[in-house]
């Protein structure tokens, strides 16, 4: 498996490309922890569980096959601050290779 590239927009509207690995069972919000492109403890605080929106994010990709949402997922994006129609919690997106060419932007933080 390859790394797939994947943009990401931060809350101060910075768009950084990075590389993303499909052979770690990495997701979406593990993947901005590990860039570092959300302040530490602004971003996963539930660990990943869907159980915060605190990885909240907007997916601006539409050529790009997300896997369809979860009923955690969208119990806890109903609840969500700053939901949109393209919501997303990065903690439920896994890297694949399917995600090549994903671009995303960080919700605000509550």
């Amino acid at each position: 498996m390859a790394d797939v590239k994947i943009t990401i927009i931060d809350r101060d509207g910075i768009s950084h490309e990075v590389e993303a690995p499909t052979d770690m069972a990495m997701n979406v919000m593990e993947l901005v922890r590990a860039y570092e492109l959300a302040p530490e403890g602004t971003i996963g605080i539930c660990g990943g569980m869907a159980m915060c929106a605190s990885c909240q994010c907007y997916i601006l990709s539409e050529d790009v096959e997300i896997p369809p949402m979860q009923d955690d997922e969208e119990a806890m994006l109903w609840e969500a601050f700053n939901k949109k129609e393209n919501s997303r919690l990065g903690c439920q997106i896994n890297i694949t290779e399917e995600l090549e060419g994903l671009v995303l932007e960080l919700a605000p933080e509550y």
